[in-house]
């Protein structure tokens, strides 16, 4: 007996329509389900996305909030300073849905937080880092030097580099570098863009808790 399996509503299109979902990443597969009524096909998109956060594995675990591509390009947008939606939205090209997702699981994470600023009247809701997500700089820095030392880039300024802003030069490690042994943090390391900018962007960091004063002060004797 014939079925269709759905998944998600919004997902479900037509051999003629297939659905579009502008911006979403591989990671999903089409599956074609014929009817035996009629020439008319159904599209599901089954998302391959998995629950990892309860494996024994601990890469499994880390790639359950770290391995989404989506995931990892609005963490380089975040850290690159631009955290609010519309101005993400721009860069990525993406969806409202699938951003909108995104920031959810980064948020869920706790590797985002939010911070209200004023637009004009209204008060809205920028990102920004937490320490949880600031440690997330060194697996974003090998992926972009594996990148550049594995992959062809399609033009002369589709290149990014890692660059440690305190001395200058750019690193081939991720968390050290290479030029003055220093280690990495997100205070003192820059990403250049070439596409981006013409010079190397510092990066965001984790706004830090101001720090309180015990309500009483203790005089020494």
């Amino acid at each position: 007996m014939p079925f269709v399996v759905r998944v998600d509503p919004a997902s479900v299109g037509t051999a003629d329509e297939p659905p579009v979902n502008p911006g979403e990443p591989a990671g999903c597969v089409a599956v074609i389900l014929w009817l035996s009524l009629g020439k008319s096909a159904s599209l599901v998109r089954m998302p391959l996305r998995s629950d990892w956060s309860a494996r024994t594995c601990s890469l499994a675990r880390g790639l359950d909030v770290l391995g989404d591509p989506w995931g990892s390009l609005v963490l380089r947008e975040i850290f690159f300073g631009n955290g609010r939606f519309e101005a993400i939205k721009h860069r990525l090209e993406v969806a409202d849905t699938v951003l909108s997702k995104r920031l959810g699981w980064l948020l869920d994470a706790g590797l985002l937080a939010q911070r209200p600023y004023r637009d004009g009247s209204r008060t809205r809701q920028e990102y920004v880092l937490t320490a949880k997500g600031e440690d997330a700089l060194p697996v974003l820095n090998a992926i972009i030097i594996w990148a550049e030392k594995h992959l062809d880039a399609p033009n002369e300024v589709s290149h990014m580099r890692v660059i440690h802003t305190d001395c200058g030069q750019a690193t081939s490690s991720a968390d050290t570098c290479t030029h003055c042994g220093t280690r990495l943090t997100a205070a003192n390391t820059s990403w250049h863009s070439f596409k981006r900018t013409e010079q190397p962007v510092p990066l965001a960091v984790a706004p830090r808790e101001p720090q309180t004063k015990d309500a009483e002060t203790e005089i020494p004797a």
